[in-house]
């Protein structure tokens, strides 16, 4: 989808549609939600996956085309409707067609957030081991500290020009390590949405700020989420209006690959 409400990203896109849950930050998928409306049951680990034709495959490629005339990149969010380090063998054909396609739009960037990094290094190319492409970004999701602590060495593992962490939605209270900061380049945070949303402290939000604060990280504040947008008498539900937010948080970073 070409020019996404998502505040980090410029466009979306899916090469695959479905997943398996793996964690709390799964609990209250909006992804999933969306395909049920639809009337697709494509959750859990024996479900089938939506696949997509050449029309599909080809959008990104005027993004590119367009990038490259304005000279002002894309940040393409990959598969906002499933994972794309899941561990099926029927998706590592589409996988493959993935990394050709990044590889060719050298005027996107294409943000490859995940929440299984252990398998980012095994299920890309040969040809990635020694790095990965300048546009092609490593990120994982850890909602609380357990799952960043759980994640966190996978990802730097990964040889990608940045690295990042989607704190989103964030459960609990985290703390990077301090000696991890430097290998990354991108904190997103950001509270649920959804009716059944649970809520962000903004003490945690604050805390974190802080720390890429002090070590020169990206930060990114993408939304307060639903309860605190409700408690605070926000007008947009999900909190996603900075002109609703304190000054503090305010800010909506993006890092450059040095």
């Amino acid at each position: 989808m070409k020019n996404t409400k998502i505040s980090w990203a410029t466009d979306t896109f899916n090469s695959v549609w479905g997943c398996e849950k793996v964690s709390p930050a799964c609990d209250h998928c909006y992804a999933e939600t969306f395909a049920k409306r639809l009337g697709l049951d494509l959750w859990g680990k024996d479900k089938p996956r939506r696949f997509f034709g050449e029309k599909h495959w080809n959008e990104p490629r005027k993004w590119n085309a367009e990038a490259a005339r304005t000279g002002t990149r894309r940040r393409i969010f990959v598969n906002s409707m499933s994972d794309t380090f899941e561990d099926r063998r029927d998706l590592d054909p589409v996988r493959e067609q993935l990394w050709e396609l990044i590889e060719e739009l050298t005027y996107c960037d294409f943000l490859l957030l995940t929440k299984r990094p252990e398998l980012m290094t095994q299920l890309t190319p040969k040809r990635w081991i020694a790095g990965w492409p300048r546009n092609a970004w490593a990120l994982t999701t850890a909602e609380n500290q357990r799952r960043l602590d759980e994640r966190l060495p996978s990802l730097l593992c990964v040889p990608a020009a940045v690295r990042g962490l989607s704190i989103e939605p964030m459960l609990g209270p985290i703390v990077i390590p301090e000696l991890c900061l430097p290998a990354i380049q991108w904190v997103i945070v950001g509270g649920e949405s959804g009716h059944q949303a649970r809520r962000m402290d903004p003490a945690w939000a604050r805390a974190l700020l802080i720390q890429c604060r002090e070590s020169w990280v990206a930060y990114h504040f993408k939304q307060k989420g639903e309860v605190l947008s409700r408690e605070l008498g926000c007008k947009d539900k999900a909190g996603k209006n900075p002109a609703e937010w304190p000054l503090e948080f305010r800010v909506q970073e993006v890092p450059v690959p040095v």
